[in-house]
């Protein structure tokens, strides 16, 4: 492994930057911090570019960093005070990398199961949904672009790993989307604090549905429940 000492390093600096949502969308990568998250994402077909090892727990590591290079990444060992200046963690759990990030879907090649995020804005609630989705067997995330950025540490930390298995899409028109869901047969739900409860009517068996997650205070907008 090659050594880094100092924060001022360009790819330092580089996966420093990947914390921030306009880097991550200039470089198409995102930082993932910890072993087992980036195994996750290694065995999901994620490609690393750059990884980082504390220096202190070098022999720990060492198959992680003999995967990270299989996978085409450049492996550096540094000390610890340049991980913390690297991770959004506080105390980092001694190896981050750089990912490339997934593909999205659009409505054509759409998962069957959907949960539908309109306006979610807490990093910890878009992850925890993605979790429980995933222990679900739902099998895809749809978000607006209102939605907390799926790719921040946060989100991803409180996913944890179900960022990497279950597929996500940002789109812009949410609304549209799902009307062309719908004219692929899918059966959209939206949830509400006034509606009745579903559970005769929920979808069964290998029927293609989208249940939609309304933001924290307005929840989902009265005008997108009718489209």
């Amino acid at each position: 492994m090659t050594e880094i000492q100092s924060v001022q390093n360009p790819t330092v600096k580089r996966l420093k930057g990947l914390k921030d949502k306009k880097a991550r969308e200039e470089a198409g990568e995102m930082l993932v911090e910890g072993e087992k998250l980036m195994l996750e994402a290694a065995d999901m077909g994620l490609t690393p570019s750059d990884a980082l090892i504390e220096a202190e727990q070098a022999e720990r590591f060492a198959a992680l960093a003999v995967r990270m290079a299989e996978r085409g990444a450049r492996v550096y060992s540094v000390p610890r005070r340049v991980l913390e200046a690297v991770c959004d963690t506080k105390t980092p759990q001694g190896a981050c990398a750089a990912f490339s990030l997934p593909v999205p879907f659009d409505a054509a090649a759409a998962p069957a199961r959907l949960v539908v995020l309109d306006g979610v804005q807490d990093p910890g609630n878009v992850g925890t949904i993605w979790r429980t989705a995933d222990a679900a067997g739902l099998n895809g995330i749809l978000m607006s672009r209102a939605c907390a950025d799926p790719f921040s540490p946060k989100v991803q930390r409180a996913a944890m790993g179900s960022g990497f298995r279950v597929p996500v899409s940002v789109t812009d028109d949410l609304p549209g989307m799902l009307r062309a869901l719908m004219a692929r047969g899918y059966r959209v739900i939206a949830s509400s604090l006034h509606g009745e409860p579903f559970y005769e009517g929920a979808p069964r068996g290998a029927e293609k549905f989208a249940l939609v997650i309304g933001n924290e205070a307005r929840g989902v907008r009265q005008w997108r429940r009718g489209s």
